[in-house]
């Protein structure tokens, strides 16, 4: 098998769809890029863009991403209900055949270091790529968001970046690159707007807590939707899956008196993350065959 990595960038723009088709677009037109999924948010005002090739090709179209976002997007006018430090806010790079997570690390570093220089766009290394393991999780360098980064880049020596500027870039922010595993985005809306009911469900299903194994979570408001969300990464989809999850949350949001109306997949997933549950099982819209990791894999295969 020949070496394949995927890119899963996330971009500070989830309302504007010309916004992230033309920066969909700028991927699709890198030489042996392969164009797998993009989504928006409008109330976290969020887009992911998905896409595999190989690592070089990779790097080129996810330096090309940045560079369109750059232009595009001004994040002193953002405002969603997601962290963020960027207009595009994280690069992670995911070995998948053929790779080895160290070189994936030499390619995240290599492509972080030219939208340094190249872009002026300031970026801190994270996952299996940080340089310092205060850096190794992404909330540690969210934290604060873009608004406390342009204040505290400048004056705290444990916020500058690791590659780029000093500065944080005026409109584009800063970035955050990365090496991780293959990670599922999983949200469950509930039937309550009552976002105490979210956060608490979050806090009591974080590893970090003493929750699930391998899942981050965030209570969120939806504003557009008037409905609170659990929103959760699935960092090892192979110790809490899919089923488990959305099985703890509703047991969790049955405890406080609310139902779940829905879930949802953001980005693409193993087929294996669903924990053997159909769409139906998990509240879910039916999902393309498309939407599943493995579909996209046996393309390169």
């Amino acid at each position: 098998m020949k070496p394949l990595v995927e890119c899963v960038p996330n971009f500070s723009e989830g309302r504007d769809t010309g916004i992230v088709e033309a920066i969909a677009a700028s991927v699709a037109a890198t030489d042996g890029v392969h164009l797998a999924g993009m989504e928006m948010d409008g109330d976290h005002n969020r887009s992911v863009v998905t896409f595999m090739g190989s690592p070089e090709d990779v790097a080129r179209g996810a330096f090309e991403a940045c560079r369109t976002a750059r232009d595009l997007i001004d994040l002193r006018r953002h405002r969603g209900v997601h962290p963020r430090i960027g207009a595009t806010d994280v690069i992670p790079f995911i070995p998948l055949t053929d790779y080895s997570f160290a070189d994936c690390v030499s390619l995240a570093r290599i492509c972080g270091g030219e939208i340094g220089r190249s872009l002026e766009i300031p970026v801190y290394f994270y996952g299996q790529a940080a340089m310092s393991a205060r850096r190794v999780e992404l909330p540690e360098i969210r934290r604060g968001g873009f608004e406390d980064l342009v204040k505290e880049v400048r004056q705290e020596p444990g916020r500058r970046p690791d590659a780029g500027p000093d500065a944080v870039h005026v409109s584009a922010g800063a970035t955050a690159v990365g090496v991780r595993d293959i990670l599922v985005a999983y949200n469950v809306n509930l039937d309550t707007d009552d976002v105490r009911v979210a956060r608490a469900i979050a806090r009591n299903i974080r590893e970090r807590n003493g929750g699930l194994p391998g899942v981050r979570a965030l209570g969120l408001l939806l504003p557009g939707r008037h409905i609170a969300q659990v929103s959760m990464n699935l960092t090892d989809y192979r110790k809490t899956d899919m089923v488990q999850a959305f099985q703890a949350v509703t047991r969790l949001a049955e405890a406080e008196g609310a139902g779940i109306l829905e879930s949802e997949l953001v980005g693409l997933a193993p087929r294996e993350a669903m924990g053997g549950a159909g769409p139906e099982d998990l509240r879910m819209a039916p999902l393309d065959p498309a939407r599943f990791l493995d579909y996209h894999i046996r393309l390169f295969a």
